[in-house]
């Protein structure tokens, strides 16, 4: 079994930019950027702040949500997986690009107190951006559906948790 799960909580870098396929598919890419607060050692050693850069891509109805409220300077949080992939550049060189492929985003910034924001539409309350479906889920079946309740936990199990 192996799990490839990525959590960020960060700041957008730059503005999305969103393309639409011909099928109706949409994709969004961004920069993200995670900070770790430095500190100072017990013997006074300084370390400063570590900044990493992180490139998200969102699909179809994440990147519409990307397109619609999210801009540069953002606070997100961003829930998927880790892909890597290769391309040759100009010259014939192979190059390699990490990416965070999002399946659940939420937009952290505080709603505007009514002020003027610019161009920016106002952002959705928390509870109103969608939680993405796994892109290969299928539609829940209209039919009502039976659950088995789980079973009492038994304090004498043998299980860490």
């Amino acid at each position: 079994m192996s799990v490839n799960k990525i959590i960020l909580i960060g700041n957008v870098g730059k503005e999305p930019e969103v393309k639409y396929y011909d099928n109706g598919v949409s994709v969004a890419n961004f920069s993200m950027a995670t900070t770790e607060r430095g500190y100072t050692a017990a013997n006074g050693t300084q370390v400063p702040d570590r900044t990493e850069w992180h490139n998200i891509v969102l699909w179809r109805g994440l990147a519409e949500i990307a397109e619609k409220y999210i801009h540069k300077g953002s606070k997100i949080y961003i829930e998927g997986k880790i892909r890597t992939r290769s391309y040759d550049d100009q010259q014939g060189i192979k190059r390699y690009v990490t990416e965070v492929w999002g399946d659940n985003l939420e937009l952290l910034d505080r709603k505007p107190d009514g002020g003027a924001q610019g161009n920016k539409p106002p952002l959705p309350e928390p509870s109103a951006a969608p939680a993405a479906a796994p892109r290969t889920a299928p539609a829940a079946p209209a039919q009502t559906q039976t659950t088995t309740p789980l079973p009492a936990s038994d304090e004498n199990d043998d299980l860490p948790f």
